[in-house]
């Protein structure tokens, strides 16, 4: 019996999931970085346009 395909298919999906387990992380912190800097600028122009006309 030859279990090439099995053993390679198995290192496969151990490749693909360690990969995830590395490139989630990093995606949700670059997520959060992002909403943080956006609501830091909508905040700041929440400040500069205080006692201005309303804008849209």
């Amino acid at each position: 019996m030859n279990y090439l395909n099995y053993v390679v298919a198995a290192y496969l999906v151990f490749a693909v999931v360690m990969l995830w387990d590395w490139l989630a992380p990093r995606l949700r912190i670059r997520q959060q970085l992002r909403s943080a800097h956006l609501l830091a600028t909508r905040k700041q122009a929440a400040k500069v346009n205080v006692g201005g006309e309303l804008t849209r």
